[in-house]
């Protein structure tokens, strides 16, 4: 197994990674971010106002993507495995 391979392989799981937790994080950012300006803006300083819509947010995308997720995960690792005679040889 060479260094390109390990450098190959790696890559694809650190994007796979980045992928994942951008799709879940990001809409919870996004909602985060409104409240606090709803906040800012009426000048309510409740700090658990901000929770509720962003755990809601992230559950929904959880639910909505889940799937994809989990396809997208299992190719990655079917590929790793079906690939490991190759690697070792």
């Amino acid at each position: 197994m060479t260094p390109e391979v390990v450098m190959d392989l790696l890559g694809s799981a650190f994007f796979l990674t980045v992928t994942m937790v951008a799709l879940i994080v990001g809409p919870s950012l996004a909602v985060g971010l409104l409240v606090s300006m709803f906040q800012a803006a009426t000048q309510i300083n409740e700090q658990t106002l901000s929770f509720l819509p962003r755990l809601l947010i992230t559950l929904g995308t959880i639910m909505v993507a889940g799937a994809w997720l989990i396809a997208q995960f299992m190719d990655l690792f079917t590929g790793l495995i079906t690939r490991i005679p190759q690697l070792i040889g």
